[in-house]
């Protein structure tokens, strides 16, 4: 009895292993006329008993897979990507327990494939503003292949431009990790028929100009992202509220350069957020002195400041940057915007005021202040207007100050200036 038991166990197992096999060819064959769906259902008829396959239907099974949710990840199904990697994997693990390669080559330049798939993938769903799905793939890339760690930091990118900032701050930390510093060497030659300066690797390079096809050999550096990465994370922390690691991040930012005004910037303006303004005008002053000609630093310590309502340190700083750009444009309607700011801060006490003597008095001499203060900011932007007399943002901002100001004549000059 027991014999017959073991017999017909047998002839089960056969039965269970020749039903896979058909169903691994039936993949193979839909495969083949590029009927992914029908190949994915064939598979999964064979899924439940492949484990207790022996390692060549298994190794075969999971290439099949690998390649049907290949074709289904390249038809559009992004969710395919992953089994797909999945499926080459096990082929590569199950193999090298087997001791034999049949697919395993194919697994592997299929899994190369995948990671140039995904990277492509990611970079439509970027031009598609669909950051999150491309954050996805690239970090997905970044997996398949670790050595490329610029994948990761384009994943961090992507997860920041989605607002993600969870997922771009674990990611931002990985880049840390793994030592990333994102210096690049660009090897570039002058190519003496054409004139033009070609990149390409350094052996092309350097074998175009002995063979004197090309001439000037250079070699460009771009310069670490080390602190930009640091930088980003206090951003993001910062962002998320997470204060002290924000602090934290900063301070190794600056420890890593400590040249970069933007840093002690960013820092400044989260002390501020904290509420310690002391600390922020020190950062402040620190800023300035790094970078006293520079009107570009100059100018965003105007904005920072105009941002926190210290409306005079944004003026002082506006007009230290027209001292060294006269005609820096964002400059001049900032510092335009400031006296109409303060402006339109007085209207909120004028509304309150009743009709009493002492009130109505009141309103007057505030109405004056306003007017005043309006005043001042368009002549900021008509003498604007001498060296920039087409700029359209001047002329608006101007035309809403004589509209405030009830002044039809110069309203009326600047509309037709506008074209309206």
């Amino acid at each position: 009895m027991k014999t017959k038991v073991l017999i017909l166990l047998a002839i089960g197992i056969s039965t269970m292993g020749f039903s896979q096999k058909n169903e691994i060819k039936a993949a193979e064959k839909a495969l083949k006329v590029g009927d992914s769906e029908s190949a994915k259902t064939a598979l999964d008829g064979a899924a439940s008993l492949i484990d207790a396959a022996d390692a060549k239907v298994q190794a075969q099974y999971y290439a099949v897979k690998g390649n049907t949710y290949s074709d289904l990840a390249k038809k559009g199904d992004a969710t395919a990507f992953q089994p797909a990697i999945d499926a080459f994997n096990k082929v590569i693990t199950i193999e090298e327990a087997a001791g034999k390669e049949k697919y395993t080559t194919v697994a592997r330049q299929s899994l190369a494939q995948i990671t140039a798939d995904l990277v492509n993938a990611a970079v439509a769903d970027n031009n598609d503003k669909k950051f999150g799905e491309a954050a996805e793939k690239l970090y997905q890339a970044y997996k398949l292949s670790p050595t490329d760690t610029l994948y990761l930091y384009y994943a961090a990118s992507s997860a920041v431009n989605g607002q993600n900032y969870e997922k771009s701050l674990e990611y931002y930390d990985e880049l840390k990790e793994v030592g990333y510093d994102g210096s690049d060497v660009t090897f570039t030659a002058v190519n003496i028929e054409t004139g033009e300066v070609e990149t390409m690797d350094k052996n092309t390079r350097d074998l175009y100009v002995k063979a004197g096809t090309h001439k000037d050999p250079k070699e460009e550096k771009s310069p670490s992202k080390k602190a930009e990465i640091v930088k980003n994370i206090a951003l993001i922390n910062q962002q998320l509220g997470d204060n002290d690691k924000a602090l934290a991040a900063y301070a190794e930012a600056r420890a890593v350069d400590p040249n970069d005004v933007n840093l002690v910037l960013g820092e400044a303006n989260l002390y501020y957020a904290m509420g310690d303004k002391d600390k922020f005008k020190v950062l402040m002053a620190e800023a300035s002195d790094m970078a006293p000609d520079n009107a570009d630093l100059l100018y965003n310590i105007g904005v920072i400041n105009m941002e926190q309502g210290n409306l005079e340190e944004a003026r002082e700083a506006y007009k230290k940057t027209l001292a060294i750009d006269p005609g820096y444009i964002n400059a001049l309607l900032n510092l335009s915007t400031t006296y109409v700011n303060e402006g339109n801060g007085l209207i909120d006490e004028m509304n309150t005021l009743g009709s009493s003597r002492s009130d109505i008095a009141r309103y007057d001499e505030l109405k004056k202040q306003k007017d005043d203060l309006f005043l001042e900011g368009g002549k900021i932007l008509e003498d604007a207007l001498k060296t920039n007399p087409d700029n359209q943002s001047v002329l608006a901002q101007l035309k809403n100050i004589y509209g405030a100001l009830g002044d039809t004549e110069n309203f009326m000059r600047i509309k037709k200036l506008l074209g309206e």
